[in-house]
């Protein structure tokens, strides 16, 4: 099996995963995954429905929307599978934002226990990180930003929405005053600088 990273968002492909998309047997993904590769597919292509990748046949291709590393299809693959990076978020965010992604802390809170997301969030700026955090419904940018302001942390937060897209978006604001939200495809940057 191949599980292909088919970048943030349109135009984001890489040449290798370019040529394994059109080179498949049969490929799946999700419909965003599928619409992103959808010039390249030459196959049948399925709706992704089981997202542990289990019931698929060894020959697959399976698309993962970014990067399958960065919270995606990647932590499903066996040995001897071959995964193929996409151009993720993280990425697209880093050089939007003009920062070094070795200076970067990652945390998912998407489908994770929130509690254990808040402590990793508050000890990762406390070491003097920048976060980039992908949010979930449960915990999104109100809420973060909330929870930072509750805990005397005043910070800038970067809202990037639709990263890849051409109706793209990167809103500036703090903890005490949030940036907007208008989508539900956005990820967040938490920077090191202290406000005030």
């Amino acid at each position: 099996m191949k599980i292909i990273g088919v970048g943030a968002g349109p135009n984001l492909l890489t040449e290798e995963a370019i040529s394994a998309i059109e080179n498949a047997e049969v490929i799946f993904g999700s419909r965003r995954a599928l619409d992103l590769a959808r010039e390249h597919i030459k196959c049948k292509a399925g709706i992704l429905t089981d997202y542990t990748l289990k019931m698929l046949p060894g020959n697959a291709v399976v698309l993962s929307t970014g990067d399958p590393m960065l919270s995606g299809l990647g932590k499903y693959a066996k040995k001897e599978d071959t995964i193929i990076p996409g151009i993720s978020s993280l990425m697209l965010a880093c050089a939007r934002l003009r920062l070094d992604i070795e200076d970067i802390s990652v945390i998912t809170a998407h489908s994770r226990d929130i509690e254990v997301v808040k402590k990793r969030l508050l000890s990762e700026l406390d070491h003097g990180k920048n976060v980039f955090l992908l949010p979930d419904s449960s915990f999104g940018a109100l809420e973060v930003a909330e929870f930072l302001y509750n805990n005397g942390l005043l910070r800038e937060i970067a809202i990037c929405q639709q990263l890849g897209y051409p109706d793209e978006r990167i809103e500036m604001g703090t903890s005490e005053e949030p940036p907007p939200v208008e989508t539900d495809m956005y990820c967040m940057v938490i920077t090191s600088n202290v406000i005030g």
